[in-house]
């Protein structure tokens, strides 16, 4: 499974919306992380099974990259590497189609 950043938040007894940055790979996993974290928090009161709900937003990561064209055209024109290399070139020449060839 994949981890994913997540945001967790839940409303104490208090009433005050408490909300926490968490990585997990699941969304019960995110629930458990995010409450074990505002747990015995000096600023979060206990959460009421019954009241309480906890909302899980699943956050991207923004990442940037910068990518000169031609080592990108280099690497689709090398034909060795791993496995796992070969077939990434492979899928990236065939969502190229005809503009490689230009």
């Amino acid at each position: 499974m994949n981890v994913r950043s997540c945001r967790v938040t839940a409303t104490d007894t208090a009433g005050v919306t408490h909300t926490v940055e968490v990585t997990a790979s699941s969304l019960y996993e995110a629930v458990a992380v995010g409450l074990k974290a505002m747990h015995g928090h000096d600023w979060v009161e206990p959460l009421s099974e019954q009241l309480a709900t906890v909302k899980v937003a699943v956050t991207s990561v923004p990442v940037e990259h910068t990518v000169n064209l031609r080592d990108f055209v280099a690497w689709l024109r090398r034909t060795a590497g791993s496995p796992a290399e070969v077939t990434a070139r492979k899928r990236v020449r065939e969502i190229l189609g005809e503009w490689q060839r230009n």
